[in-house]
Order: structure tokens, then C-alpha cells, then sequence
């Protein structure tokens, strides 16, 4: 049965208890005992069925669920004439049930595009023309046009003499890397340049990009769902309920008695304040752009112990910026980058686009270049107010005016550098780098006081640049050069340490984040299907959320076992006193409600958690209080 049809039953059976409920009460003032005997009754069958459904689902699976308890006060109140007590026993039940529904599903309708990126079809060469072609239809040898930002549907082998391709997705490299004629391309790999032309050398359904899908696929399937939190305690008050209502019946002799034990003891504190709690959390988590898709990753998230980390887009902005500017001429370090932003306005490359925001950051007016010259890949000139300029790498600067200037005197892994040359003699250089996010180092300690005992970086970047990037962070372990598989395997063999939290950003990631206990992607910049197969969506660009999650995660469930605690001891309490007399099987219905509504009053405290966010001003944290 589909979600939506059980979901639908669920429901239904709400709506008929509910009307049950309420007719024989109306029937019973009315002066018609009978009738509402049989309109309590009508209410409560249609909703046992459907539990013992759900008990025999149960047991083929080999799970215990507090339903039976359900079930068995519901039929002992049918069977010895209390039907009003049965009837509030299944209305509190069928509630708690499609709350319990709602839960799960909480949020996962935000994110339902998988892999949007993919493409369905592709410009195939055939004498001379272009057609297009849906993706099934491409054979090997095959000659494909890959325009500017396109995606390689397939892989194949560069038949054009350059390409420049952003992998990004599928690697973590941030920044594009340029291939040369007879290169291998991967599919998933994103045009950054001119268009070229690729020969196919696989099926799209045996390629590289569907190949992560697929892995995406199995490691979700591979995921054991988690039990509600009220099952693990399922059996031992399962026991002690039989024990109290067997021994009440056979030292009085009463089966009334058993009844009522049986009616009090329906754990509806853990049916429904549970839900409400984690709810509660799932809504407090969304308010500060963490989407957690249902109750069963906030409770996992609860309990992480190691934390594996993407690098590019993850721990690192994911966008090169300018770290250094060195001038040797008669131009200051200001005037280098005007030069250098104002001609690679002209220039779609990463690089060229990165320069150009970090002079308007600055707020220079950029007057836009003439006589342009690019050579895509390599470098671009032009006349910028007269003045002659070239930017690119030192090789093609080299190759205008004879050198780039300089060696540059000192250059850390990852750093790419920029030359620039005006009136054909070298006036300077740009070192860009992908840099560690702001608070970082701050982050990862709090993550730390908060119970991560392992945090480690994965990443398909070179050991040199992972190592360099995290030099200061503290980090248990550094694994660079990984495959999507790989890191599939890291998050498995952490396992031992205990449940694993895998954050990342791209297509990638994607096969590790579905493997891990809880997968959390960066949704605002990153590939969806890295958001589908995440537990949880940092909807925000700011990785100090995720300590806000983990925070929100660990004080709802530490509330929802508040709840239980206090209406579970309750119940038991109320079941002694039914076993001495003091209540009858309606009044204990009626208590058990009493105890239902403190419990979910006191997980609804879940609603007003206020995470600590590193470095949000602390009149923003008074106004998220307030909210």
C-alpha cells in the first residue's frame, strides 16, 4: 500500500472514531443505551481491524510494537460491555497513529527533483547535421556536440583540441580543469568552455554519472529504517501491562479490573507525545534553514558520534577568491585586479567570473574591454582605455610578451595563479585559492562539545590540497582522492565508531550521504541529487547550521523522553489504581486522557528551542526566542 493510500486510511479511521464517539454520547443523553452501545462499538471495530492489520505486519517482520496493548484494551472493553471506555481508546489511537504519520512525512515533499541536472537528451553529429537524440539512442563511437553549459551525457573521449570542464560534481574540485585532444571526459562533467565536440564511448545507462545514481539507489535501499522510539521500551512495558491486569482479575475475580488496567496502560504518551516533540523539532530546525526530512533522521541525528566532512563546497566556499595580488611595475595591487576584472568581464570562465566579483566587491567601476582575443582555456586580451592587457595563465602571458615576470615566490597547494600583463610587458599577478569558510575552526569545536567524538575529511581532491586546507582544523583524519564508492566504504567502516553523520554538496557525495546514518547536503548550492538522498538539507548556505541541527535534534528528543518518562509513570501509577478498584474502565480512559495532554503539553517545549548559532548577533537569537 501506497503512502498516500495508508495515509488516506488513516484518516478514515480518525473521522470514524471520532463519529462514533460522538453519537453514542449523543445516543446516551438522548436516553437510548443501546444504540449507543452499538454507535461506540461501530467506532472502535473499524479501527482494531486496521491495528490488528498493522500487528500481523508487525510480527512477519519480527518486530513488538505497544500496539498490542492497544489492541488488547480495545477488545477486552468490546468484549466485557465497556464500550464507551473502547471508544476513547481508538479515537486516542487512530489520532496518534496519523500524527505519528505526519511526522514522518514532515518536509519530505521540499525535496522530490531528483537529479535534475541529468540530461534526457543530446545533439548528436549525423552527416553533417545535428540531431537531437534521446540518451537511449546513443551508441558508442558516436560523435556528440557539447555546448557551453551542457552536461556530458555520456562518456567518451574529447575529439576537439581543448575542452575546459567544470567536474565539480563529480570529483569536488572546485575549479575547472582544462583537457586536451584524446582526454577521457566523464559524464555528469559540465561544459566551461567553448563548446567541443565528444566521442561516446559508453552507453548512458553503463556511464559514470548513472553509475552514482545507481549507487544512490542501493545505498538507500541498503538503510534499515529506524523503529518509533516507543517500540524499544515496547516489550518490557508490554509485560509489566499483562502482569498488572492478570494479577487484578485473578486475586479479585473481576475481569473489569483487568479492563481497566488494560485501557490506562494504552501507551498513547509514547504514541503521540513522541510525534509531537519531534514535530516540534522538525518545525524549530526548519526555521533555521535546516530541513530534516522526517522524525526518524532527527532522532538518528540525536545520537551522531563521527562527522565526515566534504571539502570543496563543504568545508570550503566552493568558489575561488582572490588571496593575494603581487605588482611588480608601475601599478599598485588596486590597479592590477581593475585591469585584470575589467578585461575578464568579456571571459564566461570561473576564474575570469571570480575576479570580476571580487573587484565589484570592492566597489570599482569596470569599464568594458575592446578588440578582444580569447583563447578558451588558456587566457584573453584586449584594449582596456587605451592600454593593451592580457590576463591568463603564466604560460599564455609567457607566450605574448615573452614572460609572465617573477617566480612567484611562495604558493600553497590548491592556490591557482593569475598573471597580467599590460602594454606587453608583465605588471602582476592574482594567487586564487578555494578558502576554508569563515568559522570553520569554531565550528567543528562546538560540534565537538556537542557529543561528535570523529570528525574526518573526505574529499576526491589531491592529499596536498586536502592537507593544506585543513591544516589547522584538528581533524581526526584526512581521505582525499576518493571515488563516490569510496567514500561509500569510509562511511561504512566508521560505523564501528558509532552512528555517522556524512556532510556534502555534490553529485558525488551523493552514495556516501544515502549510506551514512544521516546524509546533510548544502541545498543551496548543491546538486540535487545530493539533496534527495540527504536525511537533512542545510537550507541556507552556511554550514554553522548544522550545529543548530544537531542541537535542535538532541534537546527534542532528550524533551520526547521527558514525555515518555513522565507519561509512562503515570500510566503505571493509573494501572495500580485500576488494579485496586479505584477506577473503573471509562475513568481510566478518561485519565489516560489527563496524562495524554501533559505530555504532549511538555513536548510542545520542543517548539521554543533556540539553538546557539556561532556568530549570529545575539539580537537575531533574542528574536528567534520570541518567535
Amino acid at each position: 500500500m501506497t503512502d498516500f493510500l495508508q495515509d488516506r486510511l488513516k484518516v478514515a479511521l480518525l473521522v470514524i472514531s471520532l463519529t462514533g464517539l460522538i453519537a453514542g454520547l449523543v445516543l446516551s443523553l438522548a436516553g437510548f443505551p443501546q444504540a449507543a452501545d452499538l454507535a461506540w462499538s461501530a467506532g472502535v471495530i473499524p479501527v482494531l481491524a486496521g491495528l490488528l492489520a498493522e500487528i500481523v505486519r508487525s510480527l512477519k517482520g519480527g518486530e513488538v510494537g505497544l500496539d498490542i496493548v492497544a489492541a488488547l484494551s480495545m477488545t477486552a472493553a468490546l468484549i466485557f460491555g465497556e464500550t464507551l471506555a473502547a471508544a476513547v481508546v481508538a479515537l486516542m489511537y487512530s489520532g496518534g497513529t496519523l500524527l505519528e504519520s505526519f511526522a514522518e512525512g514532515r518536509a519530505r515533499h521540499e525535496m522530490r527533483s531528483l537529479l535534475s541536472r541529468v540530461p534526457r537528451t543530446a545533439s548528436r553529429h549525423l552527416d553533417g547535421t545535428l540531431e537531437e537524440v534521446p540518451l537511449e539512442e546513443i551508441e558508442p563511437g558516436d560523435l556528440l556536440l557539447i555546448r557551453q553549459g551542457d552536461v556530458a551525457p555520456v562518456d567518451g573521449t574529447l575529439e576537439s583540441g581543448q575542452a575546459m570542464l567544470d567536474q565539480s560534481a563529480l570529483t569536488g574540485e572546485s575549479l575547472p580543469v582544462r583537457l586536451d585532444h584524446g582526454a577521457e571526459v566523464m559524464s555528469g562533467s559540465t561544459n566551461a568552455g567553448e563548446a567541443f565536440d565528444l566521442r561516446a564511448t559508453r552507453h548512458a545507462k553503463d556511464s559514470t554519472y548513472a553509475g552514482i545514481v545507481r549507487l544512490v539507489e542501493a545505498a538507500q535501499k541498503s538503510k534499515a529504517p529506524m523503529g518509533r522510539l516507543a517500540d524499544r521500551y515496547s516489550m518490557v512495558f508490554l509485560a509489566v501491562t499483562v502482569v498488572i491486569a492478570f494479577a487484578a482479575w485473578w486475586f479479585t475475580g473481576d475481569p473489569i479490573r483487568a479492563v481497566a488496567v488494560l485501557v490506562i496502560a494504552t501507551p498513547c504518551p509514547l504514541i503521540l507525545a513522541v510525534p509531537v516533540a519531534l514535530v516540534a523539532g522538525l518545525s524549530r530546525a526548519a526555521h533555521f534553514g535546516v530541513l530534516i526530512k522526517g522524525a526518524k533522521p532527527l532522532e538518528a541525528l540525536a545520537q551522531i558520534k563521527t562527522l565526515i566532512l566534504d571539502k570543496t563546497g563543504t568545508l570550503t566556499d566552493g568558489r575561488p577568491v582572490v588571496v593575494a595580488i603581487e605588482s611588480y611595475g608601475e601599478l599598485s595591487e588596486a590597479e592590477v585586479l581593475h585591469f585584470a576584472a575589467a578585461l575578464d568581464q568579456a571571459s564566461k570562465h570561473p576564474i575570469a567570473q571570480a575576479l570580476v566579483a571580487a573587484a565589484k566587491a570592492r566597489g570599482e567601476a569596470l569599464p568594458f574591454p575592446q578588440n578582444l582575443d580569447e583563447t578558451a582555456g588558456e587566457g584573453i586580451s584586449g584594449i582596456i582605455n587605451g592600454r593593451k592587457i592580457a590576463v591568463g595563465g603564466s604560460s599564455y602571458i609567457a607566450s605574448l610578451v615573452g614572460t609572465a615576470g617573477p617566480e612567484l615566490s611562495t604558493r600553497e597547494a590548491g592556490e591557482v595563479v593569475v598573471a597580467l600583463a599590460v602594454d606587453g610587458k608583465p605588471a602582476g599577478r592574482l594567487v586564487m585559492a578555494d578558502t576554508l569558510r569563515t568559522g570553520t575552526a569554531d565550528l567543528l569545536a562546538g560540534l565537538r562539545r556537542r557529543g561528535i567524538e570523529r570528525i574526518l575529511l573526505a574529499t576526491g581532491d589531491r592529499q596536498a590540497v586536502a592537507e593544506a586546507v585543513t591544516e589547522k582544523l584538528g581533524l581526526d583524519a584526512v581521505r582525499a582522492d576518493l571515488t563516490p564508492d569510496q567514500k561509500v566504504l569510509l562511511v561504512l567502516s566508521e560505523r564501528k565508531n558509532g552512528p555517522v553523520m556524512m556532510v556534502g554538496d555534490g553529485v558525488n557525495d551523493a552514495p556516501a550521504l544515502a549510506a551514512a546514518d544521516v546524509g546533510v547536503a548544502m541545498g543551496a548550492r548543491g546538486a540535487a541529487a545530493s539533496a534527495e538522498a540527504a536525511d537533512v538539507v542545510l537550507l541556507v548556505d552556511h554550514l554553522d547550521r548544522l550545529l543548530s541541527g544537531l542541537e535542535i535534534a538532541q534537546r527534542s528528543k532528550r524533551i520526547a523522553l521527558e514525555s515518555v518518562a513522565v507519561g509512562i509513570s503515570l500510566s503505571v501509577a493509573g494501572m495500580i489504581a485500576a488494579a485496586l478498584g479505584y477506577l473503573t474502565p471509562v475513568q481510566g480512559a478518561v485519565l489516560q486522557e489527563v496524562i495524554d495532554v501533559a505530555a504532549i503539553l511538555n513536548a510542545l517545549r520542543a517548539l521554543r528551542i533556540t539553538p546557539t548559532v556561532p556568530g549570529l548577533p545575539a539580537v537575531t537569537q533574542a528574536a528567534a526566542r520570541s518567535a
